[in-house]
């Protein structure tokens, strides 16, 4: 089994930071990619930021410029730092890793979402 455990979540006023952190465990072999994505009430789920195994990142329009994704391969986490968030942020955050298991499964597999509120 894989699991993924997001932690850092609460509620922050505009301009303010936080930070998401998420740890992998469990049959892994190899892990690609990691990311994280988000989704608010009524709207579909989006990519926020992704990460290779190389250290390649991707973010969203939305919030380049503003959030810094990270990962320690060592230990198997990811994180990403949010700085100047604002109301529009506010969604359950997902954390994302794209890898292969010790019984040679490629897959995705999902954090359980942490909620994330930022207030005006």
């Amino acid at each position: 089994q894989v699991q993924l455990v997001e932690s850092g979540g609460g509620l922050v006023q505009a301009g303010g930071s936080l930070s998401l952190s998420c740890a992998a465990s469990g049959i892994m072999f190899r892990i690609n990619s990691m990311g994280w994505y988000r989704q608010a009430p009524g709207k579909q789920r989006e990519l926020v930021a992704t990460i290779s195994k190389g250290d390649s990142t991707n973010y969203a329009d939305s919030v380049k410029g503003r959030f810094t994704i990270s990962r320690d391969n060592a230990k198997s986490t990811v994180n990403l730092q949010m700085n100047s968030l604002k109301p529009e942020d506010t969604a359950v955050y997902y954390c994302n890793a794209n890898l292969l298991t010790t019984d040679w499964r490629t897959g995705d597999y999902w954090g359980q979402g942490t909620q994330v509120t930022v207030s005006s």
